[in-house]
């Protein structure tokens, strides 16, 4: 049988690496070292972004509501502690766009978490 050499085989792995690598500052996108490297960093980072943007979201959301709360006498804590005893079951994204959309929604919606509170 007829021996098989790697080299298209690498070739095409590296060349991979070396597309992932395009656009990167000096000899990060020409030397494999050096790509192979870069590219594995830039996967890590987009690996932990993709976790933090979620964070960031919920972040952003809870802070949204909360600026919508205080508009009305009341804290997030005891509005989203309301809204879960009335049995509200809107998500953060949601209460948070009709915080910004529609105030006198929110609105009703605090009077009902303090009537429940109540």
């Amino acid at each position: 049988m007829a021996r098989i050499k790697g080299a298209l085989m690498t070739r095409k792995r590296r060349n991979k690496t070396l597309k992932l690598a395009k656009g990167y500052y000096g000899s990060k996108s020409k030397l494999f070292k050096t790509a192979k490297q870069a590219v594995m960093k830039s996967g890590n980072y987009a690996y932990i972004g993709r976790k933090q943007k979620k964070r960031d979201f919920r972040r952003l959301w809870i802070t949204r509501i909360s600026a919508g709360c205080k508009m009305n006498g009341m804290n997030y804590s005891t509005f989203m502690n309301g809204l879960k005893k009335a049995g509200v079951t809107l998500n953060r994204k949601m209460l948070s766009e009709i915080a910004i959309a529609d105030p006198a929604a929110f609105t009703a919606l605090t009077e009902k978490a303090k009537d429940a509170l109540k």
